[in-house]
């Protein structure tokens, strides 16, 4: 694939660096390389990334652009999410193509789950 003028990395503000690399392991599988005490990096989850040490939050009530996870059983992500301590911002709901939720990681980054699958 061409990578130029695609987008190729994306980062994330985080007041807790160990507390995001827990969750995002316990939750998705992720693993991290840290670049400091301030940065952590992850890769190969559909795009690559970071999280940055600050106090600010990224949400879709800030106009954040938000991040949107596929899931083939929803209501099993959920429920992988609630128990790595993430709180649910909107329950889940129908649109047209399939169903989703919103939620938030542990420095209260939004973030969505949708599926076409009916799990």
């Amino acid at each position: 694939m061409d990578q130029h003028e695609k987008i190729n990395y994306v980062e994330f503000p985080a007041t807790d660096i160990e507390a995001t690399k827990d969750f995002f392991t316990n939750v998705f599988g992720w693993s991290f390389e840290d670049y400091g005490p301030e940065y952590t990096a992850f890769s190969n989850e559909g795009i690559d990334g970071g999280f940055f040490k600050s106090n600010l939050k990224a949400s879709t009530e800030n106009g954040s652009a938000l991040i949107v996870f596929y899931s083939q059983n929803l209501e099993q992500t959920l429920s992988k999410i609630e128990r790595a301590g993430g709180a649910i911002v909107k329950p889940v709901f129908s649109f047209p193509g399939g169903r989703r939720f919103h939620f938030g990681d542990p420095n209260g980054n939004e973030f969505a789950v949708w599926s076409d699958k009916n799990l």
